[in-house]
């Protein structure tokens, strides 16, 4: 029986050789990274609101860390102003 190839198989390959991770839960670790990084600017701005908001900070300090964290993604977003991040999350 062939096993079924996925674009990501090299990466898979790399972490069963480097790590202790069996195939099945390396290629879990590629795709749960992969989704991670699949966020938009809007559903990351979103995300970190609802976390930074159960830590109890205030929407000042919030959307200020968000906007220090914004240019770090993977993919960097257009620049957003602390008016813009609070659109995002209340409209």
């Amino acid at each position: 029986m062939l096993e079924r190839r996925t674009p990501h198989d090299d990466l898979v390959d790399h972490l069963v050789r480097s790590t202790p991770l069996a195939r099945g839960e390396a290629a879990r670790v590629i795709m749960d990274v992969l989704a991670y990084f699949d966020e938009t600017a809007e559903e990351f701005v979103r995300r970190r609101h609802r976390e930074l908001r159960s830590q109890g900070l205030t929407n000042a300090a919030i959307f200020q860390r968000i906007a220090d964290e914004l240019p770090h993604r993977a993919v960097a977003p257009p620049e957003l102003s602390l008016r813009q991040l609070r659109r995002i999350v209340y409209g």
